[in-house]
């Protein structure tokens, strides 16, 4: 199993809470939405088996992984294993969601692009099933 519980580049954050999330997750806001650099970015960190829910940018999203290994997927297209040095970048509007594999920590910075087209639309958890068959 990959561990990184006591290594990071970035603040670990506060646990990320709600039904956006499944499993353990901790955000770090770097650069808030409201500010001068026009560029919101924070660090997520996913315990193993943890994962958001099905999501989309209207101004896309670019997920720069810092650490671990875990999952992308876009809708109806396969899942695809995202490991540290891995750059995702995600069109506007593209319905997906990400989280950490079953033995492995994942750690990303998320960079909201275009941020003025508007705020993240969340909709349903991934589930189980879909989760379990990876």
């Amino acid at each position: 199993m990959i561990d990184l519980s006591n290594s990071f580049i970035f603040p670990k954050g506060n646990p990320a809470e709600g039904a956006n999330f499944k499993g353990e997750v901790w955000q770090e806001r770097l650069i808030p939405m409201q500010s001068e650099w026009n560029c919101p970015m924070g660090n997520v960190t996913f315990a193993p088996s943890a994962r958001n829910s099905w999501h989309s940018h209207p101004g896309g999203q670019i997920l720069l992984v810092t650490g671990g290994c875990g999952w992308y997927q876009e809708e109806g297209k396969p899942a695809q294993e995202i490991c540290a040095g891995d750059v995702v970048k995600i069109p506007a509007n593209v319905k997906h969601w990400h989280g950490a594999a079953k033995d492995s920590w994942l750690v990303h910075i998320y960079i909201v692009t275009n941020p003025q087209a508007g705020s993240c639309e969340w909709m349903e958890p991934v589930l189980d099933e879909e989760y379990d068959a990876l």
